[in-house]
């Protein structure tokens, strides 16, 4: 089992990643859906600048499904 089993939505920077990921775990990304943020892989570490822009590309995956996810707790 690899983390990938656990993923809906499995977000990779660049299409050579993508690639690459299809053709070592093709069979763990049956009913996956794999988005190329389309990012050139430049950056370093936690750069600030990478930062911004993962939480910008990203967050207009993840809006639409957070507005599907009830509360928790509520009460």
């Amino acid at each position: 089992m690899t983390n990938l089993d656990q993923a809906d939505l499995i977000f990779v920077m660049e299409r050579a990643h993508r690639a690459k990921l299809q053709r070592r775990f093709k069979p763990h990304l049956k009913g996956k859906r794999v988005i190329c943020l389309d990012i050139p892989d430049d950056y370093d570490f936690m750069q600030p600048e990478l930062v911004a822009l993962l939480e910008r590309k990203v967050a207009r995956f993840l809006l639409p499904l957070r507005e599907k996810v009830p509360p928790v707790g509520g009460g």
